[in-house]
């Protein structure tokens, strides 16, 4: 039997309750993330920054996130993802704690950088961990699970944020510090999960922890049919494919594809606009409060569509959901050029809507469960970094300027901007973009390593 793990489609809990586990590494993510926009205004006229310094404190966590997805591969590599995911909570509680209790803005943007590192770590080792332990006929649901606990994430923080403004004038301190507790809790349940097999046999060299994991995992299968799956882990991180270093020939072709993903997936505009909800509302007329309700909005139809992104992606496939959120983008983006372009303002916020449903359908929904297929065992960690470093050092970059471009350019210029980048994504989603559902990840490794 190939490494497909089970014949049977149905969920064993056990991986359920692991995979959810390691996910919630995604919503602390995307609490950590927005938490921010709430609390901007107030820290910027609290201790009086210029628009210089309040761009770098707010982009602070992103340049973390930038330097943990560089380093998370290693530690990943060399402790297990077992470990570097209890790491992460660690750096999540400290980056809470400091943020909410930062006396100037030097340590608060220390603590959104220690904050920012457990983020780009995480989305590192939790997609990686649980494409390692699923079933492949669930691999795109389970792996998913990580962008549906960012999304959640995101629609907490945007309420939080609500509940918690009017609570005088360390509302914001408490905006910033209530992350501590369910980073606290998910610190705490990662004390439960195995190590992954694929680590401990590929990695670790450790044979018998790794089948007792496969036998959990799967226990209807019996001893010699683990054994033969254990066996076609270790030969497909020793073969040719996958000795020797990263940067080779042999991997260019998922190397080139993790890259192109994340850089797509950014200039979306997605982070942009996440981020800078409440002001491209306000550009549209709308008054302030309005603009923040709209936001929670947003969350809430990003999650809603992240959904049904999740029930589709094992049964339409990866390609074909890119295929409807790359026509989705296209239109959406272009009718939001339009309206800034003739005015027509009010047809904005629907169409900001219908952004953020494509994006959760599409990107949103395949970007890290994708990334997490296409590389060989051996090498999966360094790819994951690879894709997770693109996705961050753009979104740093966007985050950091568009501001500045929004207040320069005339807002449809921008969007035309995006409109066109994903022109772009499809022509390569049509060309270039391999489908991987229900594929063994030692099958896709050797189609898409070259030699």
């Amino acid at each position: 039997m190939p490494v497909g793990f089970g014949h049977h489609t149905t969920m064993n809990i056990r991986i359920f309750l692991w995979s959810l586990t390691a996910a919630l590494a995604g919503f602390l993510f995307g609490f950590d993330t927005v938490v921010i926009s709430g609390a901007e205004k107030t820290i910027q006229s609290l201790w009086g920054l210029s628009p210089g310094v309040h761009g770098f404190a707010m982009a602070s966590a992103l340049y973390g996130t930038v330097a943990g997805s560089l380093l998370g591969s290693w530690p990943a590599d060399r402790f297990g993802r077992k470990a570097t995911l209890l790491w992460i909570g660690q750096l999540y509680i400290i980056g809470a704690v400091g943020s909410g209790l930062a006396q100037n803005v030097e340590v608060f943007a220390a603590a959104r950088f220690i904050g920012g590192l457990g983020i780009g770590i995480s989305t590192v080792v939790a997609p990686m961990y649980i494409a390692e332990i699923a079933p492949s006929k669930q691999r795109g649901r389970l792996a998913g699970m990580f962008q549906f606990n960012i999304v959640f994430g995101i629609l907490v923080a945007f309420v939080s944020n609500a509940l918690l403004a009017g609570i005088g004038e360390h509302a914001w301190r408490w905006m910033m510090g209530v992350a501590a507790f369910p980073s606290l809790l998910y610190a705490l349940s990662c004390y439960a999960l195995p190590e992954s097999p694929r680590w401990l046999l590929s990695r670790k060299g450790n044979r018998e922890t790794g089948m007792q994991v496969l036998h959990q995992i799967q226990p209807e299968a019996s001893a010699p049919e683990i054994s033969a799956q254990a066996d076609e882990i270790i030969a497909a991180s020793t073969e040719q494919v996958s000795s020797g270093h990263f940067w080779t020939r042999r991997l260019r072709k998922p190397i080139m594809l993790a890259i192109l993903i994340a850089f797509f997936n950014q200039l979306s505009g997605i982070n942009a606009i996440l981020y800078f909800a409440p002001r491209i509302f306000e550009l549209t007329g709308l008054g302030a409060k309005t603009a923040l309700l709209q936001s929670v909005g947003i969350g809430l139809t990003n999650l809603v569509f992240t959904f049904v992104g999740l029930w589709l992606i094992d049964r339409l496939g990866r390609r074909t959901l890119l295929y409807i959120g790359s026509v989705g983008y296209i239109a959406s983006l272009s009718l939001v050029a339009w309206g800034f372009f003739t005015e027509h303002y009010s047809i904005v916020p629907a169409c900001i809507f219908a952004f953020i449903a494509a994006h959760a359908i599409g990107q949103g929904a395949v970007i890290w469960v994708f990334i997490s297929e296409i590389f060989p065992n051996r090498h999966r960690a360094e790819g994951q970094s690879l894709g997770s470093f693109t996705h961050w050092i753009f979104a740093a970059l966007l985050t950091t300027f568009f501001p500045k471009i929004i207040s320069s350019l005339q807002p449809g210029y921008v969007f035309s901007f995006f409109a066109g980048m994903m022109c772009l994504q499809l022509l390569w989603v049509k060309t270039k973009m391999p489908e991987t559902k229900n594929v063994p990840l030692e099958e896709l490794q050797k189609e898409l390593a070259i030699g």
